[in-house]
């Protein structure tokens, strides 16, 4: 059986990270180029609706700058608990599946893991990210269930 050379491993950097890398790890073959991703959503995008625009949140964009680098913090520590270089890691900015799909593309990724959680009824109508990924991949897909215990 063949064996993937290039994998990219979409994280959303809490616990629950480490048991999707654990997964790649097991599939990837000994040389394969492992690029961890995470995809920082713009907080306009997030909180639309809900945030008023008004100048009392004009500082938006300084905190998703604090929240960028403190996301960069705790991508950079995960990487170095798995033994990856720093180039390996990266941050992304914008939709998650879109982003995800990009990479994916300019990189020839021959398969993306990423972690979901099995959502069922109202959840599973309003998609998850590990399904928008599924359906506008240029590659494989490999879903790795999360437990409810982590």
């Amino acid at each position: 059986m063949a064996t993937y050379q290039k994998i990219l491993v979409a994280v959303d950097l809490s616990n629950e990270s480490e048991v999707v890398l654990n997964q790649a790890r097991l599939i990837a073959d000994e040389e394969a180029e492992i690029h961890v991703v995470y995809v920082q959503e713009p907080m306009d995008n997030v909180y639309v609706g809900i945030v008023p625009q008004s100048a009392a949140f004009s500082s938006l964009g300084d905190l998703e700058s604090q929240l960028g680098d403190e996301l960069k913090q705790k991508l950079l520590k995960l990487g170095a608990e798995f033994g990856f270089s720093d180039d390996c890691l990266h941050i992304l900015h914008g939709s998650p599946a879109t982003e995800i799909h990009r990479f994916a593309k300019e990189h020839d990724i021959q398969l993306v893991v990423i972690g979901t959680h099995g959502q069922k009824g109202l959840q599973l109508l309003l998609g998850s990210t590990a399904n928008a990924v599924l359906h506008g991949a240029c590659c494989d897909v490999l879903s790795v269930r999360i437990s409810a215990d982590h």
